[in-house]
C-alpha cells in the first residue's frame, strides 16, 4: 500500500470543501481530495475532479434520483446518468492505482460503499440529524471508524449508541477566529452557501424597526430599491470569520460554517434552522437553544419583534458557547485520520 489517503467532498455547498482543506492542511503530504468543482479551489493540495452526478435537467442538488426502486443502503443511485458512471470509474480507478490506505468520506453512502467494495477502509464524516435510516447506519457500520465535526452535547439524541461509541468527535473544525474590537452594535447576517438568498426585504424592515443597529448581511441576497441607511448588503466576504468575531449579535442558520465561527468567537446568536435532509440544522439548532448557546426561532420574526430579540440573544451566556468548541480541532483530526491511515495499511497488510 502507498499511505495515501483520499478525502472525498460533496459538492452541495461549499463547508465539505471548507473542513477537507480544514483537516488537510496547507501541504500535500498523504491527502488527494476528490470532488466535483474543485478546479482552483485546493491551493496546493493534489485533487481528481469528479464529472457532475447532479440530474441532467437539474443544476442544483435536491438529492432526489427519481428511481422508483433503490437498495436501502443508497440514497442517490440515478440510472442511466454518464456523469455517474464516469466518476465512479474514476474514483474506482484512482484506488486501483493508488492504493490509498484510508478513504474520507464527507458526505456519500454511495462513495463509502464504493470504496469499501474497492478494498479500502474508510472514515466516515457525520453531520448533525437524524442519521438512523439504513443507507447511514450501513455506512457507520462499514466504516473503521466515524468523523464528527461538533461537540457531542450537540450529538442527536437518536443516534445509536454503537454509533457513538465508534465516532472521534471534533469540536473545534474551523479557522482560528482572530482577535477583533466587538460592536455591540452590528448585527450581522449570514446563513452560509447552501440555504439560497436572504430575503432583503424582510431584511430591510428589521433594520427599520432597529435604527441603532447596523446591519451587514453577508452572502446573497434579493436585492431591494430602497434598504434603510444602516443595512449593508456585502455578498461574499473572504473574512466572514472576523466579522462574526467583531458583530454584537449574529443572526443565521445553523450550518456547520455559521455556528462553527460563531461558538468559536463566543458571539450571541440568533439561529434561524434551515429545513435539511435529516433534520441536520433543527437537531442542531434544539440542542444550542437547550444548552443556552443561542435563542432558536422557528421562522422569521414580524418587525416589531427584533429590539426585544437582539436584547434576548445579548443576555449572558456563560461558558455555553465556549464550551462547546473546545477540543480536538482540525490539526488534531488530521494526526488521528493519519494514525488511523497508517494503523489500516499495517492491518490490511497483514491480510495480504
Amino acid at each position: 500500500m502507498s499511505g495515501s489517503i483520499g478525502y472525498y467532498v460533496h459538492h452541495h455547498g461549499s463547508g465539505h470543501l471548507a473542513r477537507a482543506l480544514a483537516i488537510v492542511g496547507q501541504t500535500s503530504d498523504h491527502f488527494t481530495v476528490l470532488g466535483t468543482g474543485l478546479a482552483g479551489r485546493t491551493g496546493g493540495v493534489p485533487f481528481i475532479d469528479l464529472e457532475d452526478d447532479r440530474a441532467l435537467d437539474d443544476a442544483s442538488f435536491r438529492g432526489n434520483d427519481g428511481v422508483k426502486h433503490r437498495p436501502e443502503a443508497l440514497h442517490y443511485a440515478p440510472l442511466g446518468h454518464p456523469g455517474v458512471r464516469r466518476r465512479v470509474s474514476v474514483v474506482a480507478g484512482w484506488i486501483e492505482t493508488c492504493a490509498p490506505s484510508l478513504m474520507v468520506i464527507d458526505v456519500s453512502v454511495e462513495l463509502a460503499m464504493l470504496s469499501r467494495l474497492a478494498a479500502t477502509p474508510t472514515v466516515y464524516v457525520r453531520l448533525s440529524g437524524d442519521r438512523t435510516d439504513p443507507a447511514h447506519l450501513e455506512a457507520f457500520r462499514g466504516a473503521a471508524a466515524i468523523l464528527a465535526p461538533f461537540h457531542p452535547d450537540l450529538d442527536d439524541p437518536l443516534t445509536p449508541s454503537w454509533v457513538r461509541a465508534k465516532t472521534k468527535y471534533f469540536p473545534a473544525m474551523g479557522p482560528q477566529t482572530v482577535s477583533v474590537a466587538v460592536d455591540p452594535a452590528k448585527v450581522v447576517v449570514v446563513f452560509g452557501s447552501g440555504g439560497g438568498e436572504a430575503n432583503g426585504a424582510v431584511l430591510a424592515g428589521a433594520a427599520r424597526r432597529t435604527p441603532e443597529r447596523m446591519w451587514h448581511v453577508l452572502g446573497p441576497a434579493t436585492t431591494i430599491s430602497d434598504p434603510p441607511p444602516n443595512l449593508a448588503f456585502r455578498g461574499w466576504v473572504d473574512d466572514a470569520e472576523a466579522e462574526i468575531a467583531s458583530a454584537g449579535v449574529v443572526v443565521g442558520s445553523a450550518g456547520d460554517g455559521v455556528v462553527g465561527a460563531v461558538l468559536a468567537a463566543d458571539r450571541p446568536f440568533l439561529c434561524l434552522p434551515q429545513a435539511r435532509p435529516y433534520a441536520e440544522q433543527t437537531s442542531k439548532a434544539h440542542a444550542l437553544g437547550a444548552l443556552g448557546a443561542a435563542v432558536i426561532l422557528d421562522s422569521w420574526p414580524q418587525d416589531h419583534a427584533w429590539p426585544e430579540l437582539l436584547l434576548r440573544a445579548q443576555a449572558p451566556a456563560g461558558d455555553a458557547r465556549t464550551r462547546l468548541s473546545r477540543g480536538g480541532g482540525a490539526a488534531e483530526a488530521r494526526a488521528w485520520i493519519q494514525s488511523l491511515a497508517a494503523a489500516c495499511q499495517t492491518s490490511t497488510g497483514a491480510n495480504q
